[in-house]
């Protein structure tokens, strides 16, 4: 029985009580609209020892810019605890905006050199909203298993440093991307997409499959592989912020060889919708 629960207090002592019977936790923090890959992280905290899972809902306005889509980011709650029911989920936490940040909050939690590139640089101030919200579910939930999916590889990465570096007692967990049968990275913001921007946006996932065959072939310039990926983006997507080629821990950029692990991350729109996407050469599973 999936019970939901609105107020922090409630998270806490559920949380708490979990413990307290020699259960381990799962938290799987969402903003909703679920899917496939958000259920996947579901099962993988079952997999990793979790008897009990709390999943976590909220649209979490400090992570949006000014001119981006908070307002019509898709809130399906009702549609999203269905679907925690059929997965086994024991806790939803599907707070208010005020109740996370109550009048007068002023608070908040950085990282500094990992935000910088990519997504930092193009949302100004999106991870420190993103940091700062899963900074308060980690404390509301206490020690536990956290399952994020690499989609969002640095907000990943992130995460993770900033645990480590608060010696917060969670096991962060990066979960390979889930992806449809033709490629497409499962996102909440694909259901922005018509039918013909659907085929469009395939590009990513061509263009990444493109940079897994040339680096399976011998090929380690990184200009060449991102040149490879862009190719594949630009005529089907209307503007493309970035194709990077980095390393696959620090997110630094590689001046020419690719040398070490290296993971592409892509951002492009198409109309009003952006599209995120990655994949670690020679270890994740081509698109």
């Amino acid at each position: 029985m999936t019970k939901v629960v609105h107020e922090k207090s409630e998270l806490r002592a559920a949380c708490d009580a979990v413990r307290a019977s020699g259960g381990r936790l799962g938290l799987v923090p969402t903003m909703g609209a679920l899917h496939d890959g958000h259920l996947a992280l579901v099962a993988e905290a079952r997999r990793r020892g979790a008897t009990h899972v709390a999943l976590t809902i909220f649209v979490n306005p400090l992570q949006f810019g000014p001119n981006e889509d908070f307002d019509r980011y898709p809130r399906t709650l009702e549609a999203d605890v269905a679907r925690c029911r059929d997965a086994g989920v024991d806790l939803v936490f599907a707070p208010p905006r005020d109740g996370m940040y109550p009048p007068g909050f002023q608070s908040e939690v950085q990282v500094t050199k990992l935000t910088t590139r990519l997504e930092g640089a193009f949302r100004p101030g999106h991870f420190t909203g993103v940091t700062t919200v899963v900074a308060k579910l980690f404390m509301l939930a206490g020690p536990c298993v956290a399952c994020f999916g690499r989609k969002d590889y640095q907000q990943w990465k992130v995460i993770e440093r900033m645990a480590r570096d608060l010696d917060m007692p969670i096991d962060v967990v990066g979960m390979p991307t889930v992806r449809e049968s033709d490629g497409l990275a499962m996102s909440s913001r694909n259901r922005y997409l018509s039918t013909e921007e659907r085929e469009r946006a395939l590009g990513i996932a061509r263009g990444l499959r493109a940079a897994h065959a040339a680096y399976g072939a011998g090929e380690r310039d990184a200009a060449t592989i991102a040149e490879m990926v862009r190719s594949e983006i630009a005529p089907r997507f209307d503007s493309i912020d970035y194709v990077d080629v980095a390393d696959a821990d620090t997110l630094e950029p590689f001046p020419s060889a690719i040398e070490g692990r290296a993971v592409i991350t892509v951002a492009a729109k198409i109309g009003k919708t952006r599209l995120i996407d990655n994949t670690v050469l020679g270890e994740d599973a081509c698109p």
